[in-house]
């Protein structure tokens, strides 16, 4: 049996996979079973932060593997105090971090906080939640609902929870808000919606009317925070103080972790909510290691390099095939061309993998790019050369 034949007969199948089977990764760097080797600007979808074989995160893991992996969240764990601390410090903002193993599941957080905000904090119970068009913010069955796209709101997994309704623009959020609205969540740049940032003073002007209004800003940062944007996170790029942030991705460096922080840090009672396995020891030793590898890089400005030397790529192959690409989009590493259709953006990426880079899809005919923080200059070079290659086919 094959193991595309074994995969398809025992996992469900709920990704349209392709069948490369990788066994080795270095860096930036993946190696198939073959021995080909395959130029990672993906990172898988923005999580392998630090690229793969990190020893600074393997030895981490290694070590506290030897030690202790899990223990209930009934006993304080001193690796998840210390990473609540370490992300505070980092973030600039008060606020207090409850731990969970995935994105979704910290928006699931973020909008439990707001409900109860909007419960106890009103005369009259507010419990509406403003999104926007194009937005993705997971997969559970709220957080689907969440989302801002139609496509995602499929009968099958009907009826949906209400208080979700979804504006076209940022201008269309005021008209939205009513006596029952509790809370707007955005991503500051909408990374599955064809990855578009928003204008820095068109948030700005937002959070301030809802911090007037009483109403929360909920920042989801599950892809552009950990350093993705080139800050730390995409709220201090757009210099916002939101009420609630939430994580995942890239924090873990792979490891599966999310995270929730609220200003409001007494809204939440004990028993209001939890996790089984949110902030265990050994994905809150991987976010520490992580933080560990990137702030240092971000003290010494390798992080400012890097943004810039492959947003320099980026501009050059959209000025060579402008037959083929409308323009550049995204910020820090969190980027993206615009396809002039859905069959160029398709085909560039299936050509991708055979010439031996890997990049992903995004909404709006957008060919994605979610690079490790930490690639270096050379597979940079080298993956631009497979990537041309590879558009190149395109144009014949």
């Amino acid at each position: 049996m094959t193991l595309e034949e074994q995969d398809k007969k025992y996992v469900l199948q709920t990704y349209a996979r392709d069948y490369t089977n990788f066994v080795k990764g270095v860096g930036s760097t993946l190696y198939d079973e073959n021995g080909k080797d395959y130029i990672d600007f993906a990172s898988g979808i923005g999580v392998n932060s630090v690229g793969h074989g990190n020893e600074t995160l393997t030895s981490a893991l290694c070590e506290q593997a030897k030690n202790i992996i899990h223990i209930s969240n009934l006993q304080v764990i001193e690796p998840q105090a210390q990473l609540a601390q370490k992300i505070v410090e980092l973030s600039g903002y008060d606020m207090g971090i409850f731990f969970a193993n995935s994105g979704a599941e910290a928006n699931e957080g973020a909008i439990k906080i707001a409900r109860k905000y909007g419960e106890t904090k009103f005369d009259a119970k507010r419990y509406k939640v403003i999104t926007l068009e194009h937005s993705f913010h997971g997969r559970t069955i709220t957080t689907v609902k969440a989302t801002g796209q139609e496509s995602f709101h499929t009968p099958h997994f009907s009826p949906y929870p209400d208080g979700f309704s979804y504006e076209k623009s940022i201008a269309d959020v005021y008209k939205a808000i009513d006596g029952e609205t509790v809370a707007v969540l955005i991503e500051l740049v909408q990374g599955e919606g064809g990855v578009q940032p928003f204008e820095k003073e068109e948030i700005q002007k937002l959070a301030a009317h809802l911090k007037a209004e009483g109403i929360l800003l909920i920042v989801d940062e599950v892809q552009t925070g950990v350093y993705r944007t080139g800050e730390f996170l995409a709220s201090n790029l757009y210099e916002i103080e939101p009420d609630i942030i939430t994580l995942a991705k890239g924090l873990g460096g792979g490891v599966p972790i999310g995270a929730v922080m609220t200003k409001y840090k007494e809204i939440l009672s004990a028993g209001d909510h939890g996790s089984t396995f949110g902030g265990n020891y050994l994905s809150t030793r991987a976010g520490l290691a992580v933080l560990d590898v990137l702030s240092k890089l971000d003290d010494n400005g390798t992080i400012d390099e890097t943004l810039v030397y492959f947003s320099k790529k980026l501009q050059e192959i959209v000025e060579k095939y402008g037959n083929l690409f409308e323009k550049e989009v995204g910020l820090g590493l969190m980027r993206g061309l615009r396809a002039r259709s859905a069959d160029i953006q398709g085909n560039i990426i299936k050509n991708c993998m055979v010439e031996g880079v890997i990049v992903l899809k995004a909404g709006r005919n957008t060919v994605r790019f979610l690079p490790s923080i930490t690639i270096s200059k050379n597979e940079i070079d080298e993956g631009f050369k497979r990537f041309e290659v590879a558009i190149e086919k395109v144009c014949i």
